[in-house]
């Protein structure tokens, strides 16, 4: 049974993989990865709209892995619309990887299960010979750490390399055509990263774990031996 030290450490990466865990499924859960501002270029060309008239022109989109919302203006009033990934948008887009960003991320917080379960048998008793102590947890961890990052960045690919954004302004848009001026990541998308910082962490914490205090030994009473002891 490991001791008192590595026991509060082992309980520490316990607490942050199952913080890892709850952050990459409410990423996951919300629709809140990207931001963009858009803009209805074929209306703003048709009345050919100068700078202060494109306000009028300007909607927002929010997505995540799994559907998103829309604000489409295209000089007659904002509507709203909301759109769901899966099964007819992923079709527009690049198929296999956006499936592979949802796969990682799965892989990611089941290895983070794992970490947790380790940590717990770790303070317990020594799980298994081949991945006992700090080793194992280390393992978990690098792999979860790994998967979180894969995701994250196949996510950024598909933005920046694929039009992941643009593609999905244009679903559906059989008349007007729109534009992105700006993308902003938003909070589930770092909550994914904050994950993956977290196993970083932990794999420091396994590296503390494994540094070795010097006991402090009490040092025995010489006895003072007496003439008198020996005779008797």
């Amino acid at each position: 049974m490991p001791g008192c030290f590595k026991q509060t450490v082992f309980a520490f990466i316990a607490a942050l993989s199952f913080a890892s865990f709850i952050l990459i499924l409410v990423a996951m859960g919300t629709q809140k990865w990207m931001m963009a501002k858009i803009l209805c270029k074929t209306g703003a060309e048709l009345v050919n709209a100068t700078d202060p008239e494109l306000v009028k022109f300007m909607g927002e989109l929010y997505y995540g892995l799994f559907g998103g919302g829309k604000m489409r203006q295209c000089g007659l009033g904002g509507r709203h619309s909301r759109f769901t990934i899966f099964p007819h948008l992923v079709k527009k887009l690049n198929t296999s990887l956006h499936v592979v960003i949802i796969l990682f991320l799965c892989v990611a917080f089941s290895f983070a299960l794992v970490s947790l379960g380790f940590c717990i048998l770790n303070i317990l008793k020594v799980p298994y010979r081949a991945i006992k102590g700090p080793g194992g947890i280390a393992l978990w961890n690098v792999l979860a750490g790994s998967f979180a990052v894969l995701a994250v960045s196949s996510f950024m690919a598909a933005v920046e390399l694929h039009n992941l954004t643009e593609r999905i302004a244009n679903f559906r848009e059989h008349v007007f055509q729109f534009v992105i001026l700006e993308e902003q990541y938003q909070h589930c998308f770092w909550l994914c990263v904050a994950s993956a910082t977290i196993h970083g962490v932990n794999l420091l914490l396994v590296a503390v774990s494994l540094i070795h205090f010097p006991t402090l030994k009490t040092k025995p009473e010489e006895a003072n031996v007496t003439a008198e002891d020996i005779m008797y």
